[in-house]
């Protein structure tokens, strides 16, 4: 890991009590730099933020935001919080809206006023909306279906504007399935997290439509890996983390059965309107311009995953 100007930094992280922002702090406290959490813990959890973080239990829409960035002065932000289900974005947006629209604003903001040097933002594939044509590059159009994946792609236009108008660096991560240890099974893209929950209560696996629908599933140690480059490389480039393998959701729950010995079939109820077929993105400019690229199979992938379910459970069907 390269340092900036042969020093550590100082890093804000926002979510970082969640699935991906806990990990993603991990690694950079491993790297040596300092911490600093930014978390509401409306779905972060306590138990996932790392000791050796400052922490901050606060909403960044919270007035006493400011006083965060005038006391530790980040030189870059890794910016991860947000609403997240689409559900809920489609039955509130004014709630998603006002998390991930006006979040984003005050983040830019303050990074502005107090010399932010570079903005890290985790966007989705969400923000595609229903594939023209596969793998999906960064070039597709954005036509989000859902409040959630027009909310994410406000927020980067915003990042953007922000560029432009006062110069400040950015990297604008879009993932797409990501899965791992610490995910709920909330959420866009918790489909695995849905099945290894299951499968740890002795459940049976609950697929909508055929399970034909294909989706691009990644291990939440690549895009922290992802994360971690873009502190130094990919300066004004919007990118997709991915893998860009189709996998689907039949074939999916086949290598879960077979890796957690898990026999029943899954229940089949009706596809949900808004779902997404297919969705697999391209992420040969991510490879070229953070010389980054996923390194875990998907079966190593499911492997940990379990294998963390099974750390914190001791039903008898494990």
């Amino acid at each position: 890991m390269h340092r900036q100007g042969g020093l550590f930094i100082k890093i804000l992280v926002t979510g970082g009590a969640g699935f991906i922002g806990s990990h993603l702090s991990d690694q950079l406290i491993n790297y040596g730099h300092d911490i600093v959490i930014i978390d509401d813990l409306s779905s972060g959890k306590v138990e996932n933020i790392n000791p050796r973080a400052k922490f901050y239990r606060l909403n960044l829409n919270d007035n006493s935001l400011v006083q965060v960035f005038a006391v530790e002065k980040p030189q870059v932000i890794c910016h991860l919080a947000a609403q997240i289900n689409v559900g809920v974005s489609q039955q509130e947006p004014c709630l998603d809206a006002d998390s991930n629209i006006m979040g984003t604003l005050k983040i830019l903001t303050y990074a502005i006023k107090y010399k932010v040097q570079k903005i890290v933002f985790t966007s989705s594939a969400a923000i595609y909306g229903n594939p023209l044509y596969l793998p999906v590059n960064e070039e597709h159009p954005a036509l989000p279906l859902s409040f959630y994946g027009l909310s994410k792609y406000t927020a980067e236009c915003y990042i953007r504007m922000f560029a432009t108008t006062f110069g400040l660096r950015y990297s604008i991560l879009r993932f797409s399935n990501v899965y791992g240890p610490r995910q709920q099974a909330t959420g866009e893209g918790g489909v695995i997290a849905q099945f290894v929950t299951r499968f740890a209560k002795g459940e049976a696996p609950v697929i909508y439509g055929d399970g034909e629908q294909t989706r691009d599933f990644i291990y939440v140690g690549d895009v922290v890996a992802a994360c971690c480059k873009a502190l130094y490389m990919g300066d004004n480039q919007t990118l997709n983390v991915s893998t860009g393998r189709a996998v689907s959701i039949n074939q999916l729950c086949r290598q879960l059965k077979n890796i957690s010995d898990w026999s029943s079939p899954p229940f089949y109820y009706p596809r949900r309107e808004g779902d997404i077929l297919h969705s697999v993105l391209d992420n040969s400019k991510a490879r070229s311009q953070l010389l980054w690229y996923p390194r875990g199979s998907l079966t190593e992938g499911l492997k940990k995953t379990i294998y963390s379910e099974k750390q914190k459970t001791t039903l008898s069907e494990w």
